[in-house]
């Protein structure tokens, strides 16, 4: 069974330090339909228990502390008796103090002590890496272990398949742990009286999302008005909430005195007005979509452990594409593919968009950068494919969404006319 509410886990404590209702909920609502975890969360936990395996094979000669997850106490006295043997590490450690679990990615012996490694299946140290490492320092010492090291082992992004002898970076964060250390002790206390009263008192804002998604926002945020100003396209949530503050809640309260950008205008026109806004500009961008048309998308997946050659770390890796193209008669044919087996998806992929975009004139994307950089990837993988696969690659303008060069058949040359208009995005700067 899960232990008792007025204990505290790392995880826990995490999860207060973003905001103490949502640590309350969690621990005296543990079966809320909003913590059942989603298809895509799930792959990610997968992902990094994998990550876990492997880095435990860049500190060998360990034993690893196998018991179910719930059995805290048995897992804490496993570790004990594992450090009685003198092991040069320990995966997966587990212990108690301050009313307080912690377990320990990798807990290897130093010279003067032991070192406390934190496995992340990230890039790149990330700020709220620093308080995960904290509190596991600070049970440790307060369960009599000498600590003299705290590391960060996250992914190496110049790492690339097969070769996986580079897959981590260890960074040392000694330093950051020992100044955050002093706040530790009086945040756990202050989690702990909390979880003994009722539902505390927390107001919304940034803290809901940052550094994570709150799984029980729905319960504190108000259901939304129509056209609420966090609709206006691609805010940010920050943004919404300074305009909100200041008395704006939908589109239509903005005033026309207020500095927005050319699309956030356009949009709020429309609301304002209830008509369709259509810029005289539209028919001369629109003019550039010569028939026959291939309108492509692309999907990808992302694996914390490359298993592709050439892939690093969390690399998209095209697995899917759909397209509908134009026909002689006008009307449009659908095509699809979609990776199947363990094999590298990229070559065949490769040959089926070529197939399928070979008579088109221009190839539309709706986020075209993305589609392009997709291509990039065909091409590193499919070398033979490598002149067909820049030509589609060349029809994806970031700006518009169509081609803004032209390749020639010749020797493999690029001819080169001017948009319209300069491509803020584009690399050509044409």
């Amino acid at each position: 069974m899960p232990f008792e509410p007025a204990h505290l886990s790392k995880s826990r404590y995490l999860s207060g330090l973003q905001c103490h209702k949502q640590l309350w909920w969690r621990v005296h609502e543990p079966e809320a339909s909003e913590l059942a975890l989603s298809p895509g969360q799930q792959n990610l936990f997968a992902q990094g228990r994998e990550v876990g395996e492997h880095a435990r094979g860049h500190v060998p000669g360990g034993e690893l502390i196998d018991l179910p997850y719930y059995q805290y106490d048995n897992k804490v006295a496993a570790t004990r008796e594992a450090l009685n043997r003198g092991l040069p590490a320990i995966y997966e450690a587990w212990f108690l103090a301050d009313e307080t679990y912690v377990g320990v990615d990798i807990l290897e012996r130093a010279s003067r002590g032991y070192t406390v490694i934190e496995v992340k299946a990230s890039n790149s140290r990330k700020p709220e890496h620093l308080p995960d490492a904290t509190v596991q320092v600070h049970v440790l010492r307060r369960a009599g272990l000498q600590v003299e090291r705290a590391e960060l082992m996250h992914l190496n992004s110049q790492c690339r398949y097969p070769d996986l002898s580079n897959l981590f970076v260890r960074e040392d964060v000694t330093a950051l742990v020992e100044a955050a250390l002093i706040g530790v002790p009086d945040e756990l206390a202050a989690q702990q009286r909390m979880l003994e009263g009722p539902l505390p008192d927390v107001a919304i804002g940034e803290h809901c999302t940052t550094p994570h998604y709150c799984p029980f926002i729905e319960r504190c945020w108000p259901k939304l008005p129509d056209h609420h100003v966090s609709k206006l396209y691609r805010i940010e949530r920050k943004r919404a909430l300074e305009l909100e503050a200041d008395g704006y809640a939908t589109i239509y309260d903005l005033p026309s005195d207020l500095e927005l950008s050319v699309i956030h205008a356009r949009q709020v026109k429309a609301v304002q007005t209830g008509q369709m806004v259509v810029e005289p500009s539209l028919t001369k961008a629109l003019a550039q979509f010569v028939s026959p048309l291939a309108f492509l998308d692309f999907e990808t997946v992302s694996l914390a452990i490359p298993r592709w050659p050439g892939c690093r770390p969390w690399q998209q890796v095209p697995v899917q594409f759909s397209a509908h193209v134009e026909g002689r008669g006008g009307g449009l044919e659908h095509h699809q593919w979609i990776a199947e087996g363990l094999e590298d998806p990229r070559p065949a992929l490769a040959e089926a968009v070529v197939e399928v975009c070979a008579g088109a004139r221009k190839v539309v994307a709706y986020h075209a950068s993305f589609e392009r950089e997709c291509i990039k990837r065909l091409r590193e993988a499919a070398p033979h494919l490598d002149k067909q696969l820049e030509r589609i690659e060349w029809t994806c303008c970031p700006q518009y969404g169509v081609m803004c060069t032209t390749p020639t058949s010749g020797a493999g040359s690029v001819s080169r006319r001017r948009c319209r208009r300069w491509c803020r995005d584009c690399p050509t700067r044409i």
